[in-house]
């Protein structure tokens, strides 16, 4: 029995080692420190695309393309660039559309005094820095259209043809805005938010070349009072205007192109000889409140007057020249009326087309009925 033991003590010895050491705390493995992550950047936007190859120019923006055979050129166009990069002094044209751009640095813009013209279609700028602008004396383009802005830029170039502001949020024309503008020929603002109380009389003054003026889809309800006297092109599609003043175009000798689509145009709000106009040439009417056909001159061509209201034609009350003159003179068509097209489709006519329609306007290549 002695020998038992003596065989059997060594071996709780070993178990009981064992056991201490399982129940012994073992230090936890150190795990690797994780490399730091990069700076996440605080927006949605797509990352802005890396540079491109060097430029035979030194001073081309790695962001951008300067083509060699159209050195003036500074293409930053569709790069998901956040700024405006710095612009050589020798650059007249930047594309820089379609990008993510916030605002103008003054920066940016300090060496490029030649600049001729200036794309900044879809960014997303709401503010102008005033000494970006009044430097660039030269500048004859500015397209900023389908942007954020909020008002119109002040201080704008004297030299500007072309300033397209359509697409934004603007509902506010600063005073004096257009006053040095003696050059420009186009103001396109359509599809803003200016009303009735964003247009004073002297808003367009200083704007006395200006050929064409787009309005359209705006929030107006009223014919905009000072609209320039040498205006060609008038826009006011997709507005809420019920009613045209006595006289307003009597001044315009150079109207050649009206749009008033989409209003809320009656006879009632029509004065007789409204749109007897001696230089005009094409007339929009359609989508209105109209149950007659106004009075037109003898040198309209086309005449948009679909989805009105109109039940009846009476081509004798609206023939701008009478029937009997015009059958004495049946072989002279340098005196009949010009108008080449009409649509009346969308109103409630019946067919056939009145002969007194058609014995008025000879020259009707198009009537859509």
């Amino acid at each position: 029995m002695k020998g038992v033991a003596r065989l059997i003590f060594p071996l709780l010895l070993v178990l009981i080692c064992v056991v201490n050491g399982q129940r012994r705390v073992r230090p936890p493995k150190k795990r690797p420190t994780p490399p730091p992550s990069e700076p996440v950047e605080p927006t949605e936007l797509p990352p802005p695309l890396p540079p491109g190859p060097p430029s035979v120019f030194p001073d081309c923006p790695r962001e951008c393309m300067c083509p060699p055979d159209f050195p003036s050129a500074l293409y930053c166009d569709s790069r998901n660039l956040r700024k405006v990069p710095f612009i050589p002094s020798r650059i007249h044209y930047v594309y820089l559309q379609n990008n993510f751009i916030d605002k103008l640095s003054e920066e940016s813009f300090k060496n490029a005094t030649d600049l001729r013209w200036i794309n900044l279609d879809n960014n997303r700028i709401e503010t102008v820095n005033n000494r970006v602008l009044e430097k660039l004396d030269r500048l004859v383009f500015l397209y900023m259209e389908k942007n954020n802005l909020k008002e119109v830029p002040s201080y704008l170039p004297p030299n500007l043809e072309q300033l397209r502001l359509s697409r934004n949020r603007i509902r506010k024309i600063p005073e004096n805005a257009f006053n040095k503008l003696d050059h420009l020929l186009l103001l396109d603002l359509h599809h803003n938010e200016l009303n009735d109380g964003n247009i004073k009389k002297n808003t367009f003054r200083g704007l006395k070349n200006l050929m064409q003026l787009n309005l359209a889809h705006n929030r107006l309800h009223k014919m905009p009072p000072g609209v320039p006297k040498a205006i060609h092109q008038l826009f006011l599609d997709e507005n809420q205007i019920d009613n045209i003043p006595s006289n307003y175009f009597k001044d315009f000798s150079n109207l050649a192109f009206i749009r008033l689509n989409s209003n809320k145009l009656s006879d009632k709000g029509l004065p007789k000889n409204s749109f007897n106009l001696t230089n005009l040439l094409v007339l929009h009417l359609a989508h209105n409140n109209l149950t007659n056909i106004p009075l037109i001159s003898t040198k309209l061509e086309h005449l948009y007057l679909n989805d009105n209201s109109i039940e009846k034609i009476n081509g004798t009350q609206i023939c701008p020249t009478s029937l009997s003159s015009l059958h004495e003179s049946s072989s002279d068509l340098e005196n009949v009326p010009r108008l080449r097209y009409l649509r009346l489709d969308g109103n409630q006519l019946k067919p056939p087309i009145p002969l007194d329609l058609m014995m008025c306007f000879r020259l009707l290549q198009s009537v859509v009925f």
